[in-house]
């Protein structure tokens, strides 16, 4: 049975009541830790010679396990619950962005020139050469962040709506990682056409269009549509973002395995916009021996569902996961908690190399395989080796509107994904670190660098 492991998603603080005595705090400790509770910090929020009051902050799994948690607290004697926090809810309340303005407005000559009659001057520079939007708007520097809510992390069609926390949450990324200024554009439509029709509307606000969350096989053909018809980058993060990173860190796990890029087999679990996209950069990248599957087991040539995306990486051979794993050199996962089993790992070639990558849960555990592979990574922050989108979009755009290119190739994201790579030095790597940490301050720097570096290499380069 895979184990659970309490994480800050689901992280509260409770807010008690205790009495002024010795041993009262510790009581609450011992039962929140007993009921499997992850202890944070605690604050001393009110003291007097009878009581004190204290906020203990605490991680779950689950969203059952921290209602578990609350009333393991309340049934400790001689203590109240004055309050409790949902901590994922409360950074969240309100909204995680806000609109600034760069120039402060102190007086009437501050206003003639950001506003009327002044401003009119800087839209006729711009009327009669479009370049000059760049230089004087936003535009230079903003991202439009695109979903139609249908495909949002592992929740699936929940609508633009709900999609809002998490295109907000790029949006933060966007800022802190790269100081590109990010707006959610949620759309109340699945309708392909209108999709690329608005985003083609709303385009000449913005320097570049992220899409997020689009379910496949629509995704393909709204990023398709939309780099054939704008003259801004246009991005889809979710297929090429994700291709990148798993890049990155497959050339430094075959590295700590000794093997060449161009010898390996490697057996995917997951076929969709990210899946695909994956498997297309790895082959750039060198990678000869790809085999796919996804939830009717081995994508192979004779199977009569494949879209035109499958049938590029269809195979000769058939049957499930655990037929195809056998002997492989790596797995790569990208789609559903369970997936893979230790058995199958057992299977594999000598030295293998594991990136279980679904969210929230991983295809498996990696405890449960720690001493069956040479090299485990997952998308999660709690495990060494995260596969993190944010590693590679904040800078690919950043690099993008600095070299004003009209599209991002696959050269482009193929040198993002060296570069990230490189930041792992030789000495430095090892099986718990083949990939940087997404505070390191230099993978943005990076990356940018790579990217125009490229571009100007393309000649796609305006810079």
């Amino acid at each position: 049975m895979q184990q659970l492991t309490p994480n800050p998603s689901f992280s509260l603080t409770i807010r008690v009541q205790l009495l002024n005595r010795a041993g009262m705090l510790s009581s609450v400790i011992g039962a929140l830790a007993e009921a499997g509770g992850n202890l944070g910090q605690i604050d001393l929020i009110q003291q007097t010679r009878k009581i004190s009051v204290r906020d203990i902050t605490v991680n779950a799994y689950s969203a059952e396990h921290m209602d578990k948690l609350i009333a393991v607290v309340k049934a400790v004697p001689e203590i109240r619950v004055l309050d409790v926090y949902d901590r994922t809810f409360q950074i969240h309340k309100g909204g995680k962005i806000n609109l600034e303005a760069k120039v402060a407005v102190k007086g009437q000559d501050d206003l003639a020139m950001v506003y009327t009659p002044g401003v009119g001057r800087v839209c006729m520079a711009i009327a009669e050469d479009k370049r000059k939007v760049y230089d004087y708007t936003i535009k230079c520097n903003t991202i439009a962040v695109v979903t139609d809510g249908t495909a949002v992390l592992g929740l699936g069609d929940i609508g633009p709506e709900a999609a809002m926390p998490v295109m907000e949450g790029k949006a933060m990324l966007f800022k802190q990682f790269a100081g590109l200024d990010a707006f959610p554009i949620c759309l109340s439509t699945k309708d392909v056409d209108e999709i690329v029709e608005t985003v083609k509307r709303i385009s000449p606000a913005f320097g570049g269009v992220n899409l997020e969350d689009i379910s496949a096989p629509r995704c393909f053909e709204i990023e398709k549509r939309l780099k054939e018809e704008l003259d801004i980058p246009v991005y889809h993060d979710d297929q090429h973002g994700t291709a990148v990173v798993v890049v990155a860190a497959t050339i430094n796990a075959l590295k700590v395995v000794s093997k060449p890029i161009d010898t390996v087999r490697i057996v995917m679990n997951g076929a969709g916009a990210s899946g695909i996209a994956v498997a297309r950069l790895l082959r750039e990248a060198g990678v000869k021996q790809i085999e796919m599957c996804d939830s009717r087991g081995c994508i192979s040539k004779d199977r009569p569902d494949l879209t035109p995306e499958k049938l590029e990486f269809a195979s000769d051979r058939s049957g499930s996961l655990a037929d195809v794993i056998k002997g492989a050199d790596m797995f790569v996962g990208l789609s559903v908690k369970g997936a893979l089993t230790p058995e199958m790992v057992r299977s594999m070639a000598p030295a293998p190399i594991v990136f279980a990558m679904a969210n929230p849960n991983p295809e498996i555990q990696p405890e449960l395989v720690e001493n069956d592979v040479a090299v485990i990574a997952t998308g999660r922050s709690d495990y060494a080796n995260q596969i993190n989108n944010v590693l590679a979009f904040p800078g690919i755009f950043r690099g993008a509107l600095d070299a004003r290119v009209t599209k991002i190739t696959t050269q482009m994201n193929l040198g993002a994904a060296q570069a990230i790579a490189s930041l792992v030095s030789s000495s430095d790597l090892a099986p718990d670190f083949i990939i940087p940490s997404v505070f390191d301050p230099r993978v943005s720097h990076a990356v940018a660098a790579a990217v125009h570096s490229v571009a100007r290499q393309q000649g796609l380069a305006k810079t």
